[in-house]
């Protein structure tokens, strides 16, 4: 019998005011890291049909995480704050923040805040998702549609860009969705970092450690990465991780960083944007990769995470074959030394890298 469509939001750990999922929890099994990555390469599997389970960060990490905030939450809250202004200058009064769940909620959510700390707007925030190969939930873009929120008013967020095939699956998405609706919207992405210079509105392109992302659920309201299976209609799918409800900061983290606001001028903050320099960090991210993959024998491009954010993930929810740093003495790369101590993961350090971090994936057949 067909699973009954879901077109509800899901509320996650934050408030409805801060942040509305439009995704639909469903129940599966969840594999280990290492079932997940061989059903991929060699089962054939989209990474998207399947997600791992989620364990509490250790004592260690949790600290680290703690201390990366305590160093960037000032400057955090200044980026925050600075986009919020050129949204706010290009949207006006009234904007739907449209996040790219999941690295992109908690940036929304403080967006969401700014905005209305700022500028007094009316802001809704939705969390949706965006898969690669897969495009954008169309369900989700609807739902907006439906609810009235003018097209004109529709930003989209997300953490950081790296590589850029998220920001040109959305890119693609837009266009191919604009081309057979009427509710045409615009396909620019607001981003803290563009290391990848690919988004459109930006605080900044330096490669740091933006605190909430080097946990999972755990800071982006204890909902996983987002799933696409096809017995389910209606939102793209997830899972809650309602065990890990004692060891949840989505709320704490964002209210460490919006507490800032009343000491900050959007007006001094929002000075970084794209120009012609953003081609020539995509360029330089790209040479720096094919290099990389020439030196070891890597001929998968979605095997090679550049940027600590990037290769935060792959030590977390992949099975990684290396990393390697610009500085092992940076704090920005603590963490991410924890995390291959953690697995045995061999380090090495790279001086030239046009960023601070980039992991490999391992290839499961080898």
């Amino acid at each position: 019998m067909p699973l009954k469509p879901v077109f509800e939001p899901l509320k996650g750990s934050y408030s409805l005011e801060d942040c509305q999922f439009l995704l639909q929890p469903i129940d599966i099994p969840l594999l280990t890291v290492e079932e997940k990555e061989r059903l991929m390469q060699i089962g054939g599997q989209h990474y998207s049909s399947m997600i791992s389970q989620e364990y509490p960060p250790s004592d260690q990490y949790r600290t680290l995480f703690f201390g990366l905030v305590n160093k960037y939450k000032q400057r955090l809250a200044a980026e925050v704050a600075g986009l919020a202004k050129k949204i706010f200058d290009k949207k006006g009064g009234t904007v739907t923040l449209v996040s790219l769940a999941r690295a992109g909620t908690p940036i929304g959510v403080l967006l969401s805040r700014a905005l209305k700390h700022y500028y007094k707007a009316d802001v809704s925030h939705y969390s949706v998702s965006i898969i690669r190969d897969k495009g954008i939930d169309k369900a989700a873009l609807e739902y907006l549609e439906k609810a009235g929120h003018a097209a004109e008013s529709i930003v989209f967020v997300d953490g950081w860009t790296a590589k850029g095939i998220i920001t040109q699956e959305l890119k693609a998405a837009v266009a191919d969705w604009n081309s057979d609706s009427d509710y045409k919207i615009s396909d620019e992405l607001c981003v803290i970092s563009d290391i990848g210079g690919m988004a459109d509105l930006v605080a900044t392109v330096d490669d740091y450690t933006i605190p909430s992302g080097i946990l999972n659920s755990t800071v982006s309201g204890l909902v996983s990465r987002t799933i696409l299976r096809p017995e389910y209609q209606g939102f793209h799918q997830c899972v809650v991780y309602s065990h890990l409800a004692e060891h949840d900061l989505s709320n704490w983290f964002v209210d460490e960083i919006s507490a800032l606001f009343s000491s900050i001028s959007p007006d001094e903050n929002a000075s970084a944007q794209r120009d012609e320099a953003s081609t020539g960090r995509h360029l330089k991210m790209q040479s720096y990769v094919d290099q990389l993959m020439l030196q070891h024998g890597v001929t998968d491009i979605n095997r090679v995470k550049p940027g600590i954010a990037e290769a935060t993930r792959v030590m977390l929810r992949r099975v990684p074959k290396l990393l390697v740093v610009k500085n092992r003495a940076s704090e920005d790369v603590s963490h991410l030394l924890v995390l291959a101590d953690d697995k045995g993961i061999e380090v090495s350090q790279d001086s030239a890298m046009p960023f601070n971090a980039v992991a490999i994936v391992a290839n499961v057949n080898e």
